[in-house]
């Protein structure tokens, strides 16, 4: 599948709830990366809101393929001389003269055309002791179970009007991911998982909407 980066782009920001979700993922890597207290980060695909703004005096390089996405990190990152937005893709660039500390992926990996060729390209900013955070949908997130305890799906993995609009690739369960990451050359360190999601993007959005998804419920589901 040829992917559209400039449709994609503009479907991205139109997706309900995204942001809301977008903001939790985004608060569990920084405390990955907090943990790691990486020198130099290289962050891949960093949507409308690059980590760098809240890592200030790390060393970042951004590479992004979407040029809306590109243009507003380079904007953010203007007089800052520690942070470098690359327009492209991993795949096609060399190996640093020094390997990253970290390198961040974040709901990425499901997106790309080449899963192998993306994290070979992942696999050449690295060094023997960089970290790779890497995070992605769940194929068995409850919104899915419970769709095909409905009768709605048939299975957890059916492909969803989401993920064609989005142009995703495919989807992982937690086994499938350490699999695809193992066979990259990588050696698992430790795993997780964030937010319990038990309805849609679009449910989710209309219940935060109407005022019964409280802040303090989405903690709590972000909790488990």
């Amino acid at each position: 599948m040829a992917r559209d980066i400039d449709d994609y782009t503009a479907q991205y920001l139109l997706l309900p709830f995204e942001p809301i979700q977008a903001a939790y993922r985004r608060r569990r890597v920084l405390s990955r990366v907090a943990a790691c207290a990486p020198k130099r980060l290289l962050e891949v695909g960093c949507g409308h809101a690059p980590l760098f703004t809240d890592l200030p005096g790390m060393v970042v390089t951004v590479v992004e393929p979407s040029p809306v996405f590109a243009g507003a990190a380079r904007a953010l990152a203007a007089g800052r001389k520690d942070v470098s937005v690359v327009d492209g893709f991993v795949e096609d660039l060399a190996a640093p003269v020094e390997p990253y500390d970290m390198v961040i992926a974040s709901c990425v990996l499901h997106e790309v055309e080449d899963a192998p060729s993306f994290l070979a390209g992942l696999r050449r900013q690295c060094g023997p002791s960089t970290v790779l955070h890497v995070n992605v949908p769940n194929v068995r997130s409850l919104h899915r179970l419970l769709a095909v305890a409905m009768g709605l799906i048939s299975a957890p993995g059916q492909t969803s009007a989401t993920q064609r609009t989005m142009q995703q690739r495919g989807i992982y369960d937690s086994a499938s991911l350490r699999d695809e990451i193992e066979r990259a050359g990588f050696a698992l360190r430790e795993a997780g998982s964030l937010f319990v999601k038990p309805f849609t993007h679009a449910q989710m959005q209309q219940l935060v909407d109407q005022g019964f998804m409280s802040t303090a419920m989405l903690d709590g589901l972000d909790a488990l």
